[in-house]
């Protein structure tokens, strides 16, 4: 079981604070596999995963469910039930920044990825990360345990994609269950989970 710390005081991040969390998920993403599948170059990385981030999980900053911790050391974005991504923003951000045949390869994985999602109400989590200089002091579970005591309490499902295979035993500890893989040519691998609420 993680360590949770005492110490560590998790707070909601308001809208005001987005970009603050999102600078610190662009430094967490920075070596992530499939991230930079989509966006190997440095300058496009920089430039349209902020962009993602906030298409993606920025939803959370308008129903309270952005957390971070240690003044911005880590941070994730989790979407309550019935709340999602702006898809076709993303198709769109997806257009302007893939060349052709990786945009053909993501279109695939989103396709993919609606026969993973589950079919009753579900608190879904985009984005997770901890700053590179932060990693292995336990934050991550910190804000993982945070939120799935939510999950516990209401009696729902959790649902993930790991973009990352060493982030995968994290997830396992924390009672998710992979669903499957997803992967295309050079593509790496990604990992749908799913997390029944614990009694």
């Amino acid at each position: 079981m993680a360590t949770i710390h005492e110490s560590a005081e998790i707070e909601t991040a308001t809208k005001a604070e987005e970009q603050q969390v999102i600078n610190t998920l662009v430094l967490a993403f920075s070596s992530d596999p499939m991230m930079r599948w989509f966006y190997p170059s440095t300058n496009d990385y920089m430039e349209y995963f902020p962009e993602f981030v906030r298409l993606y999980g920025g939803k959370a900053f308008d129903h309270g469910t952005a957390h971070t911790l240690h003044d911005f050391a880590a941070a994730a974005l989790w979407l309550p039930p019935d709340v999602d991504p702006d898809e076709d923003a993303l198709v769109a951000l997806f257009q302007e920044a893939l060349p052709e045949e990786r945009l053909a390869h993501t279109f695939s994985v989103m396709e993919q990825l609606d026969g993973y999602h589950p079919t009753e109400p579900y608190w879904h989590l985009p984005v997770i990360g901890v700053g590179p200089t932060q990693q292995r002091r336990g934050y991550g579970s910190t804000l993982m345990q945070y939120a799935l005591e939510t999950c516990d309490r209401e009696g729902e499902i959790a649902y993930l994609e790991s973009s990352n295979p060493l982030n995968i035993s994290l997830y396992v500890r924390h009672g998710f269950e992979i669903l499957g893989v997803i992967q295309e040519e050079t593509m790496p691998p990604l990992i749908p989970m799913v997390r029944t609420p614990r009694e």
